[in-house]
Formats: C-alpha cells, sequence, structure tokens
C-alpha cells in the first residue's frame, strides 16, 4: 500500500457496508485497480464524526482490510453490504440523527468536451446512528413532517452533474483560467453545497460528493448542408432566492432575484479523437424584476393586484443585482423587458414603469461605456399578429443583442479520450493561443463579452419565446464561424428553426413547472405548427388552471422544501393584524415576500412578541393566526446542517416501531436495524439466512459481499 494525495483521487462508484458501530464507505478509483475509504460514526446520536482513510489500496488490499473488519466484529453481525452509490449528495439532521443522501443510479444524458453528464435516476436516504442509541426525539412527529417536506425536492426530475467537467459553469468559464480557481461549490448554481458543507470541511476534499445543478440539459445532434454538430442546451438554477411562483418574487435585499436562470447555447463538432474539433456557445439570463414586489394569492382571482413595496428610493438591492451580473458576464449588460406597456388596470405597467426609473438610477450613476442598454418590447401587444411575423421581429431584435455580446468560440485538439483525466477536469487542459502539444490543447478565437437579460412578468412563457429567439439568433452566427453556413441568417421554415423550436419549447415547460407549476404557455410555437386555434386556447386554459391550484394549494409546502434542501431557515407561524389602525407595525415587523418569503427570522418574532406584549397591555386583541400553529416545525440546531429529513416509511412516535402503513417518497429510507437490535450473532444470521431463502438467494457471495439484507425497502446487491 501506499499513501496518496485525496486530489489525485476520483471516485466514481463506491460501496456502502455497515458494522454496528460504522458504515464503511469503500471507493474505486477510475483505474478500477485503487481503493480508498471513509467510516461514518454510528454511535453517535446527534453527531456527524466522518474519519478517513488517507491510504490508497490495490484490490487485494482492500479485501482483506474488509474481510479483517468483518472478522472482528463477527460477535456483533459482522460487516454487510448495504447498496452501492455514485455519488454522496450530503448530509442533513432533522431533531436527532443525521441521515446521508446518495445516488444509487444514474443516466448518462450527454458529453462535455468527452466528459459524461448524468442525471439521477434513484437516490437514497440512509440514517446515520444504531437505533441502539436513538432516543424518541429520533422518531417524534417533527420527524414525519421534515420528511414530507424534503420528500418534495425529487432529484430524479432536473438535477444534473459530472464528474470529470464542471457543468455549474459556463464553457467560457471552465476554459478561463482567471475563473477556474474559485471552488465549484460557490458556485450559485450547486443546490447540495449546504448538504455537503460538514464532508467537506472534516475530510478537506470533495472526492466522495457529486455537485448537482437543477434546470434542464438537452443534448441532440444536428446536420446542415450534410455536416453533423451537437447542440447542448443547458439551463442552471440559482439557488439564491429559489423557489416557487408567488412565494419568490422580485429581489431580495442582497440582490439575487427569484426565478434567476442561465441559459447556454453549445455547438460543437461531430469529429472523432485526435482531430481538431470547434465548439461554441452563448449564454443569456432569464430572471424575475429586480425591484421590491409581490403578489398574493386567492382562491377568488386569477389575476391579483401587484405590490411594490416603498422601500427602494436608491434600488440599492436593484444595483446589487445589475453590479453581480457585469462580475459574473462582464459588459454590456442588454435588457430586454417583454411586459405590458398599456393595461385597462394597471398591474404589469406599474412594474414596467418601476423598473424603468430604477434603470435610469443605475445608467445615472456609471460612465457611459458601463451603462445598461435597455430594450422594451411588448410582447403581448405583438403577439396579436401572426406566430410568423412575431417570431421575425423578436429575432431581429434579438440579434442586434448577439452581434454586442457576440459569441464564444474554441479549437479543441484531444490526441486521447479524455474520460481518464482525474478530477478537476481542466487540470488535464492546456489551454493557449497557440496549444501545439498536450493531451488536449485548446486555443480560443473569441470571448462572449456582456449579456443579454430578459424578464417579463413571471419570466415564463413570453421570456421562453425570446430565449428561442435570441438562440436561433446565435445558432446563424455559430454555424457561419464553423464555416457551415455562408449567411448568419437561418429561416424560420428552415429544419433547423423548428428542431431548435422544439428543445426551447422543452426547456420552457421544464423551468415553467419548476417555478409555476405548470407547462409553460406556448401558443406562438403551437400556432407555427399549424395547430387548431380551438385546440391551442384549450390547452392553454388548462395549463393556466394547473398553474393556478399549484400555485394556491402546493407552492407553500414546496418552498418548505426547498428551503430545507437549501438550508433556509425553517417556516414559522404567520400572524395578521386585524385592526387597520395598527397594520403598518406588524407590516413592518413581517417584512412581507422580500428575503425570507413570509418566513419569520428571531429578530422578527423577538419584535412581534414585543409588539404583542404592547397590545395585550393596551386589552386590544389585534392578532390571528393564518396557518395554525403545527408542533412539526422546529429551528436548527446546528450552525452547520439543518434540521432535515426524509422518509419512505413513517414512524410511530408512540412505540418508536416502524409502522406497516408506507408513505410515498423521493428516497428510500434505509433504517437497516429497526426491527430489532443485536443480541447474538447466531440470531442476526438465522435472520439473514432465513430472508435469504425466502428470496432464492444462495449463501456464496461475491468480492466484498460479505452478507446481504433485506429492508422493507428491498434487497441491495453488487
Amino acid at each position: 500500500m501506499e499513501s496518496s494525495d485525496s486530489s489525485m483521487f476520483d471516485v466514481q462508484k463506491f460501496w456502502l457496508y455497515q458494522t454496528f458501530a460504522r458504515y464503511y464507505v469503500v471507493g474505486r478509483g477510475r483505474k478500477r485497480t485503487v481503493w480508498k475509504l471513509f467510516s461514518i460514526d454510528r454511535m453517535e446520536p446527534s453527531e456527524l464524526n466522518i474519519f478517513e482513510d488517507h491510504t490508497t489500496y490495490t484490490t487485494e488490499e482492500c479485501f482483506d482490510l474488509l474481510k479483517r473488519i468483518h472478522q472482528g466484529n463477527r460477535s456483533m453481525g459482522g460487516l454487510k453490504l448495504i447498496s452501492i452509490g455514485y455519488g454522496i449528495v450530503g448530509f442533513i439532521k432533522f431533531k436527532e440523527p443525521y441521515y446521508m443522501l446518495m445516488i444509487t443510479e444514474r443516466k448518462k444524458i450527454g458529453s462535455m468536451l468527452g466528459a459524461k453528464v448524468y442525471s439521477v435516476s434513484k437516490s437514497m436516504m440512509v440514517i446515520i446512528p444504531n437505533p441502539v442509541v436513538r432516543s424518541k426525539l429520533a422518531y417524534c412527529s417533527t420527524e414525519k413532517r421534515y420528511q414530507k417536506l424534503l420528500n418534495s425536492v425529487d432529484l430524479t426530475k432536473d438535477f444534473f452533474f459530472s464528474y470529470s467537467y464542471n457543468v455549474m459553469r459556463s464553457l467560457q468559464d471552465n476554459l478561463n483560467r482567471n475563473k477556474t480557481d474559485q471552488s465549484v461549490y460557490k458556485s450559485m448554481f450547486v443546490w447540495n453545497e449546504y448538504l455537503t458543507r460538514g464532508i467537506r470541511k472534516q475530510l478537506k476534499n470533495n472526492i466522495w460528493t457529486v455537485a448537482l445543478v437543477y434546470g434542464f440539459f438537452k443534448q441532440i445532434k444536428l446536420s446542415v448542408s450534410g455536416r453533423d454538430f451537437d447542440l447542448t442546451l443547458i439551463a442552471r438554477r440559482s439557488r439564491h432566492y429559489a423557489g416557487t411562483r408567488f412565494l419568490r418574487r422580485g429581489v431580495n435585499e442582497n440582490g439575487k432575484v427569484a426565478n434567476d436562470v442561465e441559459t447556454e447555447q453549445v455547438v460543437s463538432e461531430d469529429r472523432a479523437e485526435g482531430r481538431t474539433v470547434q465548439i461554441s456557445s452563448i449564454v443569456q439570463n432569464r430572471g424575475s424584476i429586480p425591484v421590491f414586489w409581490s403578489q398574493e394569492t386567492s382562491l377568488l382571482k386569477i389575476f391579483n393586484p401587484v405590490v411594490i413595496i416603498p422601500k427602494q428610493e436608491d434600488y440599492k438591492a436593484t444595483k446589487l443585482h445589475f453590479k453581480n451580473l457585469g462580475d459574473r458576464y462582464g459588459n454590456p449588460i442588454i435588457v430586454l423587458d417583454l411586459t405590458k406597456t398599456r393595461e385597462k388596470k394597471p398591474r404589469e405597467t406599474l412594474l414596467h414603469a418601476e423598473y424603468v426609473n430604477a434603470l435610469g438610477c443605475i445608467n445615472a450613476e456609471r460612465l457611459e461605456e458601463n451603462r445598461l442598454k435597455f430594450l422594451q418590447w411588448d410582447l403581448k401587444q405583438h403577439s396579436r399578429c401572426k406566430a410568423i411575423v412575431v417570431l421575425s421581429k423578436l429575432k431581429e431584435l434579438t440579434k442586434l443583442a448577439v452581434e454586442l455580446n457576440d459569441t464564444f468560440h474554441c479549437q479543441v485538439t484531444r490526441s486521447s479520450p479524455l474520460e481518464g483525466s482525474t478530477r478537476p477536469y481542466l487540470e488535464d487542459v492546456n489551454i493557449s493561443e497557440n496549444a501545439n502539444n498536450g493531451r488536449c490543447n485548446v486555443k480560443i478565437k473569441r470571448f462572449q463579452k456582456g449579456v443579454l437579460r430578459t424578464n417579463c412578468f413571471d419570466c415564463l412563457d413570453r421570456t421562453n419565446i425570446a430565449q428561442y429567439a435570441y438562440g436561433l439568433a446565435a445558432l446563424g452566427y455559430q454555424l457561419q464561424t464553423f464555416g457551415y453556413l455562408e449567411s448568419p441568417d437561418i429561416d424560420l421554415d428552415d429544419p433547423l428553426a423548428r428542431h431548435l423550436m422544439d428543445i426551447y419549447e422543452i426547456m420552457g415547460d421544464k423551468l415553467a413547472l419548476q417555478y409555476g407549476g405548470s407547462p409553460a404557455h406556448n401558443k406562438l410555437f403551437s400556432e407555427r405548427r399549424g395547430q387548431w386555434k380551438p385546440t391551442i386556447e384549450y390547452v392553454d386554459i388548462i395549463k393556466t388552471f394547473q398553474r393556478f391550484v399549484n400555485n394556491v394549494y402546493m407552492d407553500e409546502e414546496k418552498q418548505n422544501g426547498i428551503d430545507l434542501f437549501l438550508g433556509n431557515p425553517p417556516p414559522q407561524k404567520r400572524m395578521l393584524v386585524l385592526d387597520p389602525v395598527k397594520h403598518s407595525k406588524w407590516r413592518s415587523t413581517m417584512k412581507r415576500s422580500l428575503s425570507d418569503s413570509n418566513i419569520f427570522v428571531e429578530n422578527d418574532i423577538l419584535a412581534a412578541k414585543q409588539l404583542l406584549r404592547q397590545e395585550s397591555m393596551g386589552h386590544n386583541k389585534c392578532l390571528v393566526e393564518l396557518m395554525p400553529e403545527i408542533p412539526n416545525y422546529c429551528r436548527y440546531t446546528s450552525p452547520e446542517f439543518p434540521e432535515v429529513v426524509s422518509a419512505s416509511e413513517s414512524m410511530d412516535s408512540g412505540n418508536e416501531e416502524i409502522d406497516q402503513e408506507r408513505t410515498t417518497s423521493r428516497f428510500l429510507l434505509a433504517d437497516w436495524y429497526s426491527d430489532s437490535v443485536y443480541s447474538c450473532e447466531e440470531e442476526l444470521y438465522n435472520k439473514i439466512l432465513s430472508f435469504s431463502s425466502e428470496n432464492g438467494e444462495d449463501n456464496c457471495f461475491s468480492m466484498f459481499d460479505f452478507g446481504r439484507w433485506i429492508t422493507r425497502g428491498g434487497t441491495f446487491y453488487l
């Protein structure tokens, strides 16, 4: 055996074992001949203790080590194989025990520069402490509540990752040496940053965890003039101020906006290894209107009035937002506003006017070369025309933005397959203006400067149409750069335009479901396909009703689940003033729909209680609860990990046993010793043998498989 630096070891597959006192995670290197492992203490009921073995083992040495562990724990049941994993999502805590989230099945959905990109097919949650050391707190009703909340975050829907390519960054940022020194987990697009914080802090590395990006990833092959190329469309949702439509609106005090999505369109030549490949990309952005505003849900109204919060005279938060955009993308920043400019009852027009004032205030403080470029185009007003007319005008409008921002273009020469490279991926890439040596040489020809930021009212339907028009205009320039087209203009009737429209429509539906609760309204796309107008209207009504029901009845629970997953403060009881005279005091205390979305933080709660005592002394009954107090909510007990849970099986707090009634879950809850504790080795092995005989399994196990443990969630095996 030999010592090895962890940074040179890349784990893509691992085996999870357990003994009475520890979990052992055994990872295999990409070369399949080297192994590493770490252990997790199971005898601590509420603390996470991880111990990494810094030694690198061969296959034979690893087998001998596990065999010795098995022999040393025979009196307590030995070493049991639990599951095979493809990455650790993180660790999370509720009231007492810690849980480990891991990926048990993955699916390849594409590749970037030869590095595979995967989606999550199945995940599992493992309870860390042994049942012997758990208290009643681990089985209380609060645990069930948190399990239900976390259950609303489905890792098998729209989460993706890569072991070798930093998929949370754009292609230009990955190939820009000035930006590759940042930690990938600090990216605003890594949703499990909070969950992985504990293991990364204890192990001082991230070789066991995967960085999950939430949004959309699609890769297809297209051809033009007999030449093939790959088209990849990536949408990355920001984890800052993330949530659902009516609970996350506008901007928060830190300059983070709701529904902030970075969309990247990558075009690459389809060629064999050893030849020079041209790759081009362009990035655009969508996000909520960056001023303080909110909109209440109502059972009686679908179109509710907009409330603009009067605390933005200097537009500090809006300035922070555009400063962040400038730091990420550079200049010029082009703002495309698609909101209405004329309404009978002012709603969108109020926001539009406030937005214009904010941009004017920002530009007044900037030098001319750094000023924001504002484009206003009322898409609702123009959509009365035919779809081809609307898309043609929108394409010409966005074409100006493409010319100002330009596209990223580079040439890559690969001398050998890239799948053997170690993480981080760019360590094996030679980037220079005249690179002609190394296993992967990149020659950068052109950079993108600045970004197009598009918004409508919700940044869902109209925004997606505009992003398609921008993508179509950019595709023409990208293919012209490759020498595939003589002119950058692609006709709307061209098959390329139709294929691109299909992929942007799918992306729009995915993003709309994540934020709004229903697929996007794609009336223009449907009309371009020649669908019957009454059918289009009928489908549009169904989508509107679906979105309305989700926003009113399901979004609050969904928002709470997202907050738990991201490590945001847990939901608390909300209160409202009945006395109109007292309403202004409580309004200032509640901080409605800024950064916490009706969630009290501790200072707010103390202020509210103090105000309540003052009102009680005056014998004024002024409060009513909008939401009954649910004892299942509680504060986090650790500054690093939230109290979080997921469940596939409900637990009875009275008898501390697993109920027979199953609940639906995104995760498989693996509580391996919940039915009984270790009494003696003979009883345990009899139980294992009886399970094996019932399922027709023999007792001959393959390498590292010292025993199979069958749970309510199924059988796990090599």
